[in-house]
C-alpha cells in the first residue's frame, strides 16, 4: 500500500511541479525583478513558478540527460570566465588593432558530440564567447560552422574549441 501512495504523491508532484529547479528559478528571477521583498511579491512569484512551467511543459517532452551535474557546474564557471577574458581580448582587438590585420575566417569543427542537448549548449557558448559566432549545423549533426573574428590558425582554433568545450561536454552529456 505504501508503494502505491508514493507513487501518486510523485504523480502529484510530476503533475503541479513539472520542472522544480525552474520554479525557484523563476521564484528567485521574480523576486529580482521586484528589487524588494514583500510577502505579496514572494506570492505572485510562487505562483508564477508554478504555473510557466506546468503551461510549458508540452515543450519539455523529456528532461535532458546529464551524467555529471559537478562538471556541469565546473563548465558553467569555465565559460563564464571564457566570456570575461574575450570580452576584454575582443576590446584589445578593436581598440589596438587596424581592421585589416585580424585574420577574420570560418571554420569548421568537427564534432564527436551526438546528443542535440550538447551540441546546442556547445554552439551556445561559441556564440556566447566575444569573437566567435556558431552560424550552422551541417544537416548530419556532424560539424559546426564557426566564424572567427581573430584566428589566425584555422587548426588552432578548432583544437581550442574541441578541447576547451567539446571534450567537457562529452563528459556531461551521455
Amino acid at each position: 500500500m505504501a508503494d502505491k501512495a508514493e507513487i501518486d504523491k510523485r504523480s502529484f508532484l510530476q503533475r503541479w511541479l513539472p520542472h522544480p529547479l525552474l520554479t525557484v528559478v523563476l521564484i528567485a528571477l521574480w523576486m529580482l525583478l521586484l528589487n524588494s521583498f514583500s510577502a505579496g511579491g514572494l506570492v505572485m512569484g510562487a505562483l508564477l513558478g508554478v504555473v510557466i512551467p506546468i503551461i510549458t511543459s508540452n515543450f519539455w517532452p523529456e528532461r535532458p540527460p546529464v551524467k555529471a551535474y559537478g562538471k556541469a557546474v565546473s563548465y558553467m564557471a569555465l565559460v563564464a570566465w571564457d566570456v570575461v577574458v574575450a570580452n576584454i581580448e575582443v576590446a584589445r582587438l578593436i581598440l589596438f588593432r587596424p581592421v585589416d590585420q585580424l585574420n577574420v575566417r570560418w571554420v569548421t569543427v568537427p564534432l564527436e558530440l551526438r546528443s542535440p542537448e550538447a551540441i546546442t549548449v556547445l554552439a551556445g557558448t561559441i556564440t556566447m564567447t566575444p569573437g566567435t559566432v556558431s552560424c550552422d549545423l551541417s544537416a548530419d549533426g556532424r560539424s559546426l560552422l564557426v566564424h572567427c573574428l581573430d584566428a589566425p590558425d584555422a587548426e588552432e582554433a578548432v583544437r581550442q574549441m574541441k578541447e576547451r568545450y567539446e571534450s567537457r561536454l562529452k563528459e556531461i552529456f551521455p
